[in-house]
C-alpha cells in the first residue's frame, strides 16, 4: 500500500511540479541578534573563572564547608553547561534561518565556525576547561562579525562591561 502511494505521489508531482518556496525563518520574524550567543559564551567563561577560584575541595573535617563548596561548584557546573547549549540554540537558530548561500561571500568560513562552535559548546559541557570557554567566545565573536557584515553594518567590539571581562561585537552606530 505504502509503495503505490508513494508512486502515485511522485507520478502527481512529475505531472504538476510543486512549486518551490522559500522563507528565512519558520515564522518568518526577521529578528535575528549574536548578542544572546556571545552572553551565553561569556557565561561559560565566567562559569569557569568561578569554578577556578573555588580552589580544592575542603576536608572531610568541615561539613559546612564542605557542603557550601560542592553546592557552589554543582550549581556553577549546571549553568556552565545550561548556556553551552544555548550558545548552541542560538547559533543553529540564526545559521539555519537567517544566513543564506549568498552571505558565503562575505564569510566563506561560515560553516566551518558553526561546527567549531557546535564541538566548542560541546567540549564545555564536558569539561572544567579555560581555553576551551576562550576560544568558545572568539569563535562566537567570529560568528557575530560575520552575522553583523552579512547585513551590511560595520562591525565594533566594546568592552563587555561583565564580571568575565573580555569584549563583546556590536553593529558600529
Amino acid at each position: 500500500m505504502k509503495s503505490l502511494l508513494r508512486s502515485s505521489l511522485r507520478l502527481i508531482d512529475r505531472l504538476s511540479p510543486p512549486e518551490t518556496v522559500s522563507a528565512h525563518c519558520d515564522i518568518p520574524c526577521g529578528i535575528y541578534d549574536p548578542h544572546v550567543a556571545q552572553i551565553g559564551a561569556q557565561t561559560v567563561v565566567r562559569m569557569n573563572q568561578l569554578i577556578s577560584d573555588l580552589g580544592d575541595a575542603p576536608g572531610p573535617g568541615d561539613q559546612a564547608k564542605s557542603a557550601a563548596w560542592h553546592n557552589s561548584l554543582s550549581r556553577y557546573i549546571a549553568v556552565k553547561e545550561e548556556h553551552a547549549e544555548l550558545v548552541k540554540q542560538e547559533v543553529r537558530i540564526i545559521w539555519g534561518d537567517y544566513f543564506k548561500p549568498e552571505h558565503l561571500e562575505k564569510a566563506p568560513d561560515l560553516h566551518t565556525n558553526v561546527w567549531n562552535i557546535m564541538k566548542l559548546a560541546g567540549k564545555n559541557r564536558q569539561e572544567v576547561n579555560m581555553q576551551a570557554a576562550e576560544d568558545l567566545l572568539a569563535a562566537v565573536q567570529t560568528f557575530a562579525e560575520a552575522f553583523w557584515t552579512s547585513k551590511g553594518a560595520s562591525v565594533q567590539r566594546q568592552p563587555s562591561r561583565q564580571a568575565v571581562g573580555g569584549e563583546s561585537v556590536y553593529p558600529a552606530p
